[in-house]
Parts: C-alpha cells; sequence; structure tokens
C-alpha cells in the first residue's frame, strides 16, 4: 500500500504499508538517492505457483448480523494474565526504519547538520516521570546528540510554558547514539495524562549522516537551524515533514501498570494509519486506546505498523521482516502483554503488481505465509505475550487483488479463525466486508483505494478488536 497512490503526481500503485495543520515554510529537498532493493525472501526455495481456482464472490449478510464474527475467539487463559510489575510502561512507540524517500519529502537521507527537530508525539498512558528511546539502528557511525528537551505540548510547534524538561543520558546533556544501537534517556519529572501530547526536542550542533527513523508519522515534526531546544514558542521552527527522526520510544512510570499489559499493534500501513489525516490521532491503534478507556479498560497501546512491511521479506523502504523486528518493536517493549497481529496481504499481493518498488516480490505460498505467523506466535508465547490474530481485510479491487492473492487470503484467513493456535481471534475479513460480496471493502469504510479503511473503517477496526480484548466469555 503506497502513499504515492494519492499524494504524489507520479502516483505508484496503493499497497498496504500495514492497523498537522502546520505546513513547511521552506520544504525540504527531495532526496536523490534511490534505495536498495529489498533482499531475498527468508525462505530459501521459492513457493510452488497456486493452483486453486480463485474463490467465488463471498455473500455476506449485513453488517449487524456479521458483528458477532469478530468476536468469536475470545482471549483464553493459555499462560494466565500477564501481570506487569510495577515499573516503566511503554506510552508512545515508532518502529525504527532506514533512510529513504519515496512517499513525503524528508529529511531521512541528508539528517541534521546545526539543527534542532521537534517532534509531537501523543502518550496512552499517564505518569509522573517519563524518559525518551531514541534508535540509531540503521546509522553506521556514532551521531552525537549535543541536547535534548521534553516538554508538554502546545499548538503546532510551541510547548507549554513552564513544562520545558532538559533531558540527560548518564547524567549528561549530550550523548553519542550507538551505531547500530539506541540510547535510553534518565528520568525526569513531568506529569503527563493519558492522551496528552508531548513535545521531545533534539538538537544536533554536528553532522548526523542518515537518520533511522519512521517514514508515515501522520504527524508533523518541525526544524530550526541552531539550538533551539529550550524555545517555548514555534517562532524558529520553520520547516515540516510527517516523518519522526531518532525518537523511537517515550515510557512512563508513576502511573500504575495495567495488570494485562500494553496493546502492541503490529502490522503493515493498515496499522500504521494510511489515509488518516496528519495530526489527527486517528490510526486504529489511537481509537483502540480511546475505544478501550472509554469502556474502562484502559491499556497503553502502541504502533508497531510499518506501511509496506512484510511478513516474510525485508525491504528497503518497507522495513526489515516481521521476525526479524518483532522482539525488538514487540516483545521488548516495557509492559507489552497482547500484541494484534494484522499483516500479510502486501506478501499476497506485491506480486500482483508491476509496481517497481514492490520488487523483488516472490509468489507466496498459503503454508509459507502461515509459517511466518507461527513463528511471531511462539515468540510472544515465550515471553509470555499473548497473541490475537486479525484476518486480512477484503482488498478485490485494489491493485494487490489478483488470482493468486485471492486464493491464498482466503486460505489464510481460514487457517487463522480455526487453527486455534492465537490466544483470540478478530474476524476482520468478515467484519469489514460489503454486503453482498464478501471479497469487497465495504464502501462506507474505504479510503478510495479499496485496500485501506477511511476513518470510519479505523474507528470500526477499532471496536471490533475492543470486543474482542474486553470480552469476558472463555
Amino acid at each position: 500500500m503506497n502513499p504515492l497512490a494519492t499524494r504524489t503526481s507520479t502516483a505508484l500503485a496503493a499497497l498496504v504499508i500495514a492497523v498537522s495543520t502546520s505546513a513547511a515554510a521552506s520544504a525540504p529537498a527531495q532526496a536523490t538517492t534511490t534505495p536498495a532493493q529489498a533482499t531475498t525472501p527468508a525462505q530459501a526455495t521459492a513457493p510452488a505457483e497456486a493452483t486453486t481456482a480463485p474463490a467465488q464472490s463471498r455473500t455476506v449478510p449485513a453488517r449487524a448480523a456479521i458483528e458477532p464474527a469478530a468476536r468469536t475467539a475470545v482471549m483464553r487463559a493459555q499462560t494466565g494474565p500477564v501481570r506487569q510489575p510495577a515499573g516503566w510502561q511503554a506510552a508512545w512507540m515508532a518502529a525504527p526504519q532506514r533512510a529513504s524517500t519515496g512517499f513525503e519529502p524528508n529529511w531521512s537521507e541528508d539528517g541534521f547538520s546545526g539543527q534542532s527537530v521537534r517532534q509531537v508525539v501523543r502518550l496512552t498512558a499517564g505518569g509522573s516521570s517519563l524518559r525518551i528511546r531514541l534508535s540509531n539502528d540503521y546509522g553506521p557511525s556514532p551521531v552525537r546528540l549535543t541536547a535534548a528537551t521534553v516538554a508538554h505540548a502546545g499548538q503546532g510547534a510551541a510547548v507549554r510554558t513552564g513544562s520545558i524538561r532538559p533531558l540527560t543520558f548518564a547524567g549528561a546533556r549530550s550523548a553519542d547514539l550507538p551505531a547500530h544501537g539506541a540510547l535510553t534517556s534518565d528520568p525526569v519529572r513531568l506529569p503527563v495524562q493519558p492522551f496528552q501530547s508531548v513535545a521531545v526536542t533534539l538538537h544536533f550542533s554536528g553532522t548526523t549522516g542518515p537518520a533511522t527513523f519512521h517514514s508515515q508519522a501522520y504527524a508533523t515534526s518541525y526544524r530550526a537551524q541552531g539550538d533551539h531546544a529550550a524555545d517555548t514558542a514555534a517562532t524558529a521552527f520553520t520547516q515540516a515533514t510527517h516523518s519522526w527522526y531518532y525518537l523511537s520510544r517515550v515510557d512512563v512510570t508513576g502511573g500504575g501498570n495495567p495488570q494485562e499489559g500494553a496493546v502492541v499493534a503490529f502490522g503493515d500501513s493498515i496499522t500504521d494509519g494510511f489515509g488518516s489525516a496528519n495530526d489527527a490521532n486517528g490510526r486504529y491503534p489511537d481509537e483502540l486506546a480511546e475505544q478501550l478507556a472509554a469502556r474502562g479498560a484502559s491499556r497503553p497501546v502502541l504502533n508497531a505498523g510499518i506501511g509496506g512491511n512484510l511478513v516474510l521479506n525485508d525491504s528497503a523502504w518497507y522495513g526489515d521482516r516481521s521476525a526479524a523486528r518483532f522482539r525488538r518493536d514487540v516483545l521488548d517493549q516495557p509492559g507489552a502483554g497482547t500484541v494484534v497481529v494484522l499483516q500479510g496481504v502486501n506478501d499476497l499481493g506485491f506480486s500482483e503488481s508491476d509496481t517497481p518498488t514492490y520488487k523483488p516480490a516472490p509468489v507466496v505460498s498459503a503454508e509459507e505465509l502461515i509459517a511466518g505467523y507461527r513463528r511471531l506466535i511462539r515468540q510472544a508465547h515465550a515471553k509470555g505475550v499473548k497473541v490475537v490474530g486479525a484476518t486480512l481485510l477484503p482488498f478485490k479491487g485494489s491493485d494487490h487483488w489478483g488470482t493468486h492473492a485471492a486464493a491464498v487470503s482466503d486460505a489464510v484467513n481460514q487457517w487463522i479463525r480455526t487453527s486455534g493456535e492465537y490466544d483470540a481471534v478478530v474476524d476482520l475479513d468478515r467484519a469489514m466486508a460489503a454486503p453482498g460480496d464478501g471479497d469487497v471493502l465495504d464502501p462506507a469504510y474505504d479510503s478510495g483505494d479499496h485496500l485501506h479503511p477511511n476513518d470510519a473503517g479505523y474507528t470500526a477496526m477499532a471496536r471490533h478488536i475492543a470486543d474482542t480484548l474486553t470480552s469476558k466469555a472463555k
């Protein structure tokens, strides 16, 4: 699912890359480097061509009759509730990616030099103190961070007066982000509430080189020349993009930890929030956190989606394959208790399109994709984390649809529903389907590319997942 399909005049076909009102005063230059091609499949042997004929269009009843199907399985007491110890709890995260260009202009390939970058993120848990984590996972050299602050966010790039807190790292204001590593700040006292936004400002007096980042933030980040980490006003921050740089997590403590732990939403662009409005926090994980809170079942919800991400293959543009990043992006998150896995349509759909950035796009069998899911389930259960399996949404009419993708998606969804290997299942395939044709995304939920949901669709997804997470049936 490629945002270029709707965001640029040289649109690439839409792909599942999966569940600010301020514009740049001077737009950053387009990067000229072409990202490397995606790596070869995890499997050494190419899957055989599918021989199954495409499934006939499925007729589904009206939505009111199918919604219970999204709650067919319930969290089972396989390992008992995950009881989280008191301490740090991840309240926000973004999955790191290597520097690249291709969707909107961003600063990742050029990095920063004598500049400050201010990034606004909304937390889904509160506390009395916080800390940040910075990722240089894809940086070949250490990056010198000269100064960093955190504050309560105001309007745009402004922050609340009196809320700015300098951040330190092992007691020092400056620190090195290690090559291919991460850096966590010391705790700082700054009370925050669930759903409150904070602004993290990083200043680099030197030159960073290409920056580890998260490409599609659907939130505005701001840049200023010079050291403006301690500025309250937005005046100096005259440039903007819609990506996050180096910042990969915000943790809180002192707010109490939910017994069930945080929910991590793991997937591709449907999880990442493709099509949602910038700075609106309308991605399905955002909506899920709000719905759980409204039901009196508050839990932090973390978004580990990467647009275009694949279960079985690495990609220079779309991140490391699921098994390679699952520990970092899910299991290593403080307080993680449940993961919702919604992924696989890119593995099926990339081979149905001639879009250059999808290549290489080997044909993937149902057996291979299921083996990939099983690896994630085993990893999660080994850490005591429960796994909710989500069926793939309908995608007929999109550029991902074709004879092979149709047949394999039906087989994969049936396995997710019936295998019993997940702790719970949410049947988004049926819940999000058009009445009368189960292969088509309901027009009421369709962003227009027949692949990604719109805002109403993301809200509906969150409702079905919240139903599963809060059900008391056994």
